[in-house]
This record gives C-alpha cells, sequence and structure tokens, in this order.
C-alpha cells in the first residue's frame, strides 16, 4: 500500500498547510493576521488563498471596517472534510511506517 496516496497534494504547500490549520482553530481570520501569523507578504499570501478559494477550501467575506476594506476568510465543509481527511492519512502514514 503506498503511504501517500490518501494525502491531499494541495496540502503540500507549508503555506496551504498553515492556513488551513489557523482557520481549523479560529474559525475566521483576517487576511493582515493571517499575513503576520505566517510572516508572509501580501503577494504570497494572496496566491496560497486563491488557491484555496478555487477548490471550494475556504470563504472569502469582503467588507469595511470604517472607510477601510476588511477581507476575512473562513473554511467551508468540504475544505474541513479535505483537511481532516489529510490530517488523518498523515497519522496512517506515521503509524504504517513505525
Amino acid at each position: 500500500m503506498n503511504p501517500i496516496g490518501n494525502l491531499n497534494k494541495l496540502f503540500d504547500s507549508r503555506i496551504r498547510l498553515g492556513v488551513m490549520s489557523i482557520l481549523m482553530v479560529n474559525g475566521e481570520i483576517s487576511f493582515n493576521d493571517l499575513k503576520q501569523m505566517l510572516e508572509l507578504t501580501d503577494g504570497n499570501l494572496a496566491s496560497h488563498l486563491n488557491t484555496l478559494e478555487e477548490n471550494g477550501y475556504i470563504k472569502v467575506h469582503k467588507g469595511f471596517v470604517g472607510r477601510k476594506t476588511n477581507t476575512t476568510y473562513s473554511i467551508t465543509k468540504s475544505g474541513e472534510k479535505a483537511f481532516k481527511g489529510h490530517l488523518t492519512a498523515l497519522e496512517n502514514m506515521i503509524k504504517s511506517t513505525r
């Protein structure tokens, strides 16, 4: 049996793995908070968020705080399911190699 067969290729990126982990714990978080937590540039974070959004794993919420735009992100049901499946596959891979 292939130990990496059930891993989700989308989560190969440590940045996307970090984004999903943060969203699983926090529910909803702003772009700026994500950027600070992961220590990324705007462009780098934005490209990874776009990939997650295009795959239906996260939702984008755009609004205003006063006159400033405020963009927040949350995990979707399919994103939660995919991420949990990835974590289970990681656990199984670790157990099977002992």
